[in-house]
């Protein structure tokens, strides 16, 4: 009777021990890290300053569009057909164009790129056209440092086609079609948004190593619809390469196309190319 009495005490603990009702929430839980718990509370910080600024009346900022059209190139390197990709520096902000695969000597982008809040005190914007490889890093053949026109701040849109340095040269790599504007608009959401760093590729030049810097990938900004080229008779590139015979019919031709068709403003494009 003894041990009897002794087990059902035991039995009595037992059940005292038990925990009865809803199971609290931290349960089987491993207690979090300070890493752990401090980044929740960054995370919500952020959230709120985010609610913060969209709740925030809309306020005119300024928005530099740039447009990267086209590369008249006088080089090929490599033993196969280029594929070159443009990237942009304005500030501490970096902008990459797509690749114009097999684009070689004449690669076409036509990338248009809104820049909100344009940073203060930039009065040039780096540009850098890159040949991607796929076994060995991409190649910097060519680039230049473009002054801002001081008339894009007076509502005027600048198209101009700008030499580029490079192996061959200062100014002896070709040119590149690079169209600006400014305009004063509401902020966007995405301007305020958060920004996302993508790991650069390897320079291999003399130029500082940066992060890239762009909008996230549901937040880009509208681009412009692209005016209608006008028919290319050979007539017109006729006409163009009796007028500038020292200019390879390949170039000739892609100036035109980039220029919509419009003859005129493929003839002054091809000017500028031979005075810069």
């Amino acid at each position: 009777m003894a041990s009897s009495g002794e087990g059902g005490s035991k039995v009595d603990q037992w059940r005292r021990q038990v925990m009865l009702g809803t199971l609290p929430n931290d349960f089987l839980r491993m207690p979090k890290t300070p890493a752990q718990t401090q980044e929740e509370v960054d995370h919500a910080t952020a959230l709120h300053l985010q609610h913060q600024m969209m709740a925030q009346p809309q306020q005119a900022v300024g928005r530099l569009q740039m447009t990267v059209v086209s590369a008249v190139l006088n080089k090929n390197y490599g033993m196969t057909r280029m594929d070159p990709y443009v990237r942009v520096r304005v500030g501490h902000y970096i902008y990459e164009t797509q690749t114009d695969t097999n684009g070689a000597k004449t690669p076409r982008w036509s990338k248009v790129f809104q820049i909100y809040q344009f940073p203060k005190g930039v009065n040039t914007i780096h540009i850098e056209i890159y040949d991607e490889r796929t076994l060995t890093d991409d190649e910097l053949i060519a680039w230049v440092n473009l002054p801002i026109p001081e008339t894009i701040f007076q509502g005027e849109t600048v198209d101009e086609w700008y030499s580029l340095s490079g192996k061959m040269g200062e100014g002896q790599e070709g040119a590149i079609n690079v169209v600006l504007s400014y305009t004063t608009a509401p902020a966007l959401p995405h301007a305020f948004g958060q920004v996302m760093m993508v790991p650069p590729y390897a320079y291999g030049s003399e130029y500082t190593h940066v992060p890239v810097y762009t909008l996230p990938p549901n937040q880009q900004a509208p681009t412009c619809a692209q005016p209608q080229p006008r028919p290319i008779s050979e007539e017109d590139l006729k006409q163009l390469g009796e007028m500038f015979p020292s200019v390879e019919a390949e170039v000739v031709k892609s100036v035109l196309e980039v220029s919509h068709g419009n003859k005129e403003k493929a003839i002054n494009s091809l000017l500028q190319m031979q005075d810069s």
